[in-house]
């Protein structure tokens, strides 16, 4: 029987272009091993903590969304922070997000917030708007090549994982999209 070593492993992992992080254990008897995890698990581990800090920074941002303090997007209207815009007109801004999660990922927000920090809060002054939105939407999805199909996205409050207070609608495509989503 041939005996391999965790080191020996490591190497061909390694010579086999895969990055792989070994762990030490050592046990009662005194023996020490190297456990390699199995290469999905770092993958979850990366998601589970990458979910966790956008979960933490919904959060925080609930804590502070109706105060009524300029958003980061109240921001980008005013032209104070530069963004990648794809489509502009009286009543929505769409521009890329800076924190893409497909080849093709729109932020579209209406130009006025008047109240409309989520969708939970609309309002039937609020719908002219809404369809608004939802036009521009189709627009962008157009200009972007993504018509044949793509995703909006309305993330509603902290559990939604919202993490700006300033209702937006995300579209997303250029991949195929999965389902259930979330």
């Amino acid at each position: 029987m041939a005996v391999t070593s965790s080191s020996m492993l490591l190497r061909n992992f390694a010579a086999a272009g895969r990055v792989v992080r070994a762990t030490s254990r050592i046990f009662s008897t005194g023996e020490l091993i190297r456990v390699l995890p199995h290469t999905r698990s770092l993958r979850f581990i990366s998601s589970t903590r990458a979910a966790h800090n956008e979960e933490a920074a919904a959060k925080a941002a609930a804590s502070v969304a109706d105060t009524g303090a300029p958003t980061i997007f109240d921001k980008i209207i005013a032209k104070e922070i530069p963004s990648d815009i794809v489509y502009e007109d009286e009543h929505v801004l769409a521009f890329r997000d800076i924190n893409p999660q497909a080849p093709v990922h729109v932020l579209l927000i209406p130009k006025l917030r008047d109240g409309l920090t989520m969708l939970s809060k609309a309002e039937p002054k609020h719908v002219e708007v809404l369809g608004q939105l939802l036009l521009a939407s189709k627009i962008v999805a157009e200009k972007e090549g993504i018509l044949e199909g793509y995703r909006v996205v309305i993330n509603n409050g902290a559990e939604a994982c919202q993490s700006v207070y300033h209702l937006h609608l995300h579209v997303l495509g250029g991949r195929q999209m999965k389902w259930p989503p979330g």
